[in-house]
């Protein structure tokens, strides 16, 4: 396993000064935090370093993966069980290691759940599926890889985030790996979100570009996009949801359409980070529904707030913040337009740098802070 060199960059890197996208969405990034407050923050557990992603086991545990390696459960009274999985293959550099984690929606049955990670021997990211053990001391890997290819540089803008929407599809977020043609190409995995079948990792029923004759091209949602964080599927609606890294303006947030082009295009000559994040020249580009101006915030895992003990904030969607270190509120009208963007106090500046946040069974919300000295798993419960 090759070693991690510290909190990732995850921000915006670049040090010219891009110009801003013509979008005329709201561009914020964020409002004044919530003067009611009266949220409750608790500890659930700590001493984790740098966790990348958090995912509830039917039984209320927590499966939680740290980015350099390790995989944890975490029982709701905090206690943490190492568990045993081998990751020695994993290339852990700079923004990408150990990433994405989802549990099966059939996981009762399989005991399946699956991780995005960069391979160190195939120089490249994938999704691996595993299976859990009963006693959940240990993991066995299944199809290695479901899915292969996904594009690997120097461990910049390794995405990956995943995430089941209302068909059963696997979601996969892939980082342009800050390579100039990747976003904009068809024929190869970077840049983009894809969507395949977990039993086998094969193109879902209805992708886009099914009829393709590029393997590659048939695994494609959407694309045009630079480093997308976070996948949120809101409920009733099937409507995704994506959260995305600009580079030193404008972290969006997107709204995905099957087979949409969300405008990101740094060249064929090189990264040129001075380009537009949505350029609106493309034709067809579909304008970010959000975008945060200057500074970013580095947009992170997303999640929707669903249920009536979140009172006025009822179907709202949560966004942790990495740079900015506080959770995002942000009100969506049902065609995905933002309404309103605010922070609540409690968690505005108050924990670092948030990772992920999900809601639990329970109906609170569960976040993971990313500083790389004692993370923490917390329980957020609204007032």
């Amino acid at each position: 396993m090759l070693a991690g060199c510290g909190v990732a960059e995850d921000s915006a890197e670049s040090t010219t000064s891009p110009q801003r996208s013509s979008t005329t969405q709201p561009s914020t990034s964020g409002g004044p935090s919530d003067p009611t407050g009266a949220w409750t923050v608790e500890v659930v557990a700590d001493g984790l370093a740098n966790p990348w992603d958090v995912a509830q086991l039917p039984d209320g545990s927590f499966l939680v993966d740290e980015r350099a390696g390790r995989l944890v459960v975490i029982d709701p009274d905090g206690a943490v069980t190492e568990v045993d999985a081998d990751f020695d293959d994993l290339f852990a550099r700079g923004e990408t290691g150990l990433m994405g984690l989802v549990v099966d929606p059939a996981f009762d049955d399989n005991r399946r759940f699956y991780t995005c990670q960069g391979n160190a021997d195939a120089d490249d990211i994938r999704v691996i599926s595993w299976r859990l053990s009963d006693d959940r001391r240990s993991a066995q890997r299944l199809d290695d890889p479901l899915v292969s290819g996904l594009v690997l540089s120097t461990g910049r803008h390794g995405g990956c985030r995943l995430a089941f929407d209302d068909t059963g599809s696997l979601l996969i977020s892939a980082g342009d790996a800050a390579i100039g043609t990747t976003p904009q190409s068809l024929t190869d995995l970077g840049g983009k979100v894809l969507r395949v079948d977990p039993a086998d990792g094969s193109p879902a029923a209805g992708n886009p570009f099914a009829d393709s004759a590029d393997a590659a091209t048939r695994l494609i949602f959407t694309y045009g996009h630079r480093n997308v964080q976070g996948l949120a599927l809101r409920p009733d609606s099937g409507q995704i949801v994506a959260a995305e890294h600009g580079p030193s303006i404008d972290d969006e947030i997107n709204v995905l359409v099957p087979g949409g082009n969300y405008g990101w295009d740094p060249g064929a000559g090189g990264y040129d980070e001075s380009v537009p994040m949505t350029d609106l020249d493309i034709p067809g580009a579909i304008p970010a529904v959000w975008s945060s101006g200057s500074p970013t915030v580095a947009v992170s895992g997303a999640t929707f707030l669903d249920g009536p003990q979140w009172g006025r904030y009822d179907g709202w969607l949560a966004i942790a913040t990495l740079r900015g270190s506080h959770l995002m509120l942000v009100e969506l009208a049902p065609d995905g337009t933002v309404a309103t963007v605010e922070r609540p106090a409690e968690l505005d500046g108050t924990r670092g740098r948030l990772r992920e946040v999900l809601q639990g069974d329970d109906g609170a919300l569960y976040v993971v802070t990313d500083n790389g000295d004692d993370d923490v798993l917390l329980r957020v419960t609204p007032g």
